[in-house]
């Protein structure tokens, strides 16, 4: 792969005051930004709950509703004994308040921010399954129920890791844990600040990069084997422009019937099983 190409020029520049303020505002609004993305979570949904409770996630409570006693909630409560947490019991309408009314079956977990993967973390996932590279590359999805369902997708198919952009998109938040089901526990999600130069990086470490277009080759037809990333675009618009560019080729699912475009999540499902069925043939 050529490298990438680096400016050894030296430049010396003035810099006056009032440009140096405005870069420092800039910047504070920046990290401001940040500090919203990270800010404290909640996991709720019994199915989330267990998989965070078995898995590494940072919990810092566990909120249970008075007066509902079954199987899952003894599970619960004994994984959160066996981690020495915090339980707290509190009536529904507490519940509710936490998660703002979305439906959390009695159970809350409050967490810490969720921690994002490196690239590293994907290449290294894949290198531990001795399996060629497998990621998923999402651009500004915005809708956390299609983010949800596409960890859930990627953790059945055995995708390595999945990218999205720091802005313009959904992050982890607790509506795409209790949506993935668990699968936020065993996807590692990558955060970056530009994706055109993220698939830079991916294609000098030997990935070939596909997308989505109208006009692109039947997906039943992709050949996926070897390292491979596929992007995903918005809900609505599609792949960025700049980012289409960077693609070695693009992939369509041919439609018969009077809708011409499918849900972001239901368009990645068909797609990650493709190359599921490319990857892993019957014998």
């Amino acid at each position: 792969m050529a490298q990438r190409p680096t400016d050894n020029k030296k430049r010396n520049f003035k810099r006056d005051d009032a440009k140096h303020n405005d870069r420092r505002k800039s910047q504070d609004h920046r990290r401001e930004e940040e500090m919203v993305v990270d800010a404290p979570e909640f996991i709720f949904g019994r199915h989330a709950a267990v998989e965070a409770l078995k898995g590494e996630t940072e919990i810092n409570k566990v909120w249970l509703q008075t007066g509902v006693q079954d199987q899952i909630r003894h599970e619960i409560t004994a994984l959160a004994k066996k981690r020495s947490l915090v339980i707290q019991e509190a009536p529904k309408a507490k519940l509710d308040e936490l998660v703002d009314g979305e439906s959390h079956q009695g159970v809350v977990l409050s967490i810490a921010a969720y921690a994002y993967a490196t690239i590293d973390d994907l290449f290294a996932k894949a290198a531990e399954k001795e399996e060629a590279p497998f990621f998923l590359i999402l651009d500004s999805i915005e809708d956390p129920h299609n983010l949800g369902s596409i960890l859930r997708t990627a953790d059945a198919a055995g995708v390595h890791g999945v990218i999205i952009p720091k802005r313009r998109a959904v992050q982890l938040t607790a509506t795409v844990a209790k949506t993935s089901t668990g699968a936020i526990e065993h996807v590692p999600v990558a955060r970056v600040t530009n994706l055109v130069n993220t698939v830079k990086e991916l294609k000098e470490r030997g990935l070939w990069i596909f997308g989505t277009d109208m006009d692109g080759k039947d997906y039943r037809q992709w050949d996926a084997q070897g390292p491979t990333a596929l992007i995903i675009g918005n809900e609505g618009k599609g792949i960025a422009p700049l980012l289409k560019k960077t693609v070695d080729e693009t992939l369509t699912i041919p439609m018969v019937g009077h809708v011409q475009s499918l849900n972001a999540s239901v368009a990645a499902s068909l797609l990650i099983y493709g190359a599921y069925n490319s990857r892993h043939p019957l014998v």
